[in-house]
């Protein structure tokens, strides 16, 4: 069977809320089927933004695919070639490239994706294909490798502690009641394999995947939105078929953080919510309405939205970038730790174009300047503000 996910690389994904009543312990409710009026955020505003502008070299070659980022080091994959590339977060300098693709003991097959434990100079590759974590050390020599949870297909894995990764089990579609769930996030050890799940209760599965049968080829759809999302007090976890966002607390209990309507379980088709980044005073989510013409290849319509919790009131959301005057910006719907919230990839063919055209200032017009058409994207992280 061949599974096609239809990716949607950069839109960023923002939502409904509105608080029930009066004192702040009560719960964020969320209404995926209303319109609300437009507010305009500037991203400087409310992150701080660095510019990276990746070396290219005839080595360092590489797409706008980056996997993690942390205090020193940008790490993208080429998921085709099996590339695995690290780059200096300050320089934007090629530091260590190496490929284990293949079937091979020490190999993976497909990296789903790549996390730095920059402390212990370790990359943990989630080979999906073969249901294995595989660690290497900074310079791709292997160290270690271990099982992933039995019949989890694990879509994503993010550096919890010293101990876990927090993963997730976005694609599982078995069928599950509420006395027996199949369970979307566990937590699984870095050393052993050994696991944890994490138990958010619901009546029956909902899966966010949608898929057609045509002869002996299998052809799916579905939101690319994590549904794991790091922020500054913690941990966001998502269950597609729960009408409530849990954060995950340090003695791995979960806290109600918000809830949406109408339930998940009633509605045909589904509109998903999903979180994004949380500021001190805006909560940003993505609601994603579960629709996919599979002939025209288009679909999961989507409406950011945002929470002001200062007005109590509810947004659609545009972002615009201080630094580029070309109109709106787009996110994407991966995030990476409790200090970067996301980042953009930002193509130097359109930079060149905005540069000569006057569209451009600070920084990222210093950066324009430089560029070819060939270079590798210049990547933009957006901290979230201290």
């Amino acid at each position: 069977m061949i599974y096609i996910l239809l990716l949607i690389f950069f839109a960023f994904a923002l939502s409904n809320c509105g608080r029930n009543s009066s004192t702040s312990e009560e719960l964020i409710t969320v209404d995926v089927t209303m319109s609300y009026p437009k507010k305009e955020f500037v991203l400087q505003d409310l992150f701080d933004i660095e510019y990276v502008p990746l070396e290219t070299t005839d080595e360092f070659v590489t797409k706008s695919w980056v996997m993690d980022i942390s205090e020193n080091i940008i790490l993208t994959i080429i998921n085709t070639s099996g590339d695995i590339l690290l780059f200096d977060r300050k320089t934007g300098k090629g530091l260590t490239k190496f490929n284990h693709k293949g079937d091979g003991p020490d190999e993976y097959l497909f990296p789903y994706n790549v996390i730095i434990d920059e402390e212990n100079r370790q990359l943990f590759v989630n080979d999906g294909r073969k249901a294995t974590i595989r660690v290497y050390d900074m310079e791709g020599n292997p160290i270690r490798s271990f099982k992933n949870k039995d019949k989890a297909t694990t879509t994503r894995i993010y550096d919890y502690d010293q101990e876990y990764l927090l993963c997730e089990d976005t694609y599982t579609r078995d069928s599950a009641v509420e006395d027996d769930p199949t369970n979307t996030y566990f937590l699984l050890s870095k050393h052993d394999g050994s696991f944890r799940d994490i138990h958010i209760p619901y009546a029956e599965r909902r899966s966010t995947f949608l898929e057609k049968k045509v002869d002996d080829i299998t052809y799916g759809a579905s939101p690319t939105n994590s549904g794991i999302v790091p922020y500054s007090k913690g941990w966001l976890l998502m269950e597609p078929s729960a009408d409530t966002v849990y954060a995950l607390q340090e003695d791995f209990s979960l806290k109600p953080y918000l809830v949406r309507t109408p339930s998940v379980q009633g509605m045909d088709p589904v509109v998903f919510l999903f979180p994004s980044v949380q500021t001190d005073r805006y909560c940003f989510m993505q609601s994603v309405e579960q629709i996919w013409d599979f002939e025209k290849k288009t679909g999961l319509p989507s409406k950011d939205l945002v929470y002001d919790q200062q007005d109590g009131r509810v947004y659609e959301c545009i972002f615009y970038n201080a630094d580029f005057e070309d109109g709106d910006v787009s996110m994407p719907k991966e995030y990476f730790d409790q200090e970067i919230a996301f980042y953009i990839p930002l193509d130097p063919i359109d930079l060149i174009d905005a540069h000569a055209a006057g569209k451009l200032s600070g920084r990222l017009a210093e950066i324009a300047s430089t560029l070819h058409e060939e270079d590798n994207p210049v990547i933009l992280i957006a901290k979230y503000k201290k």
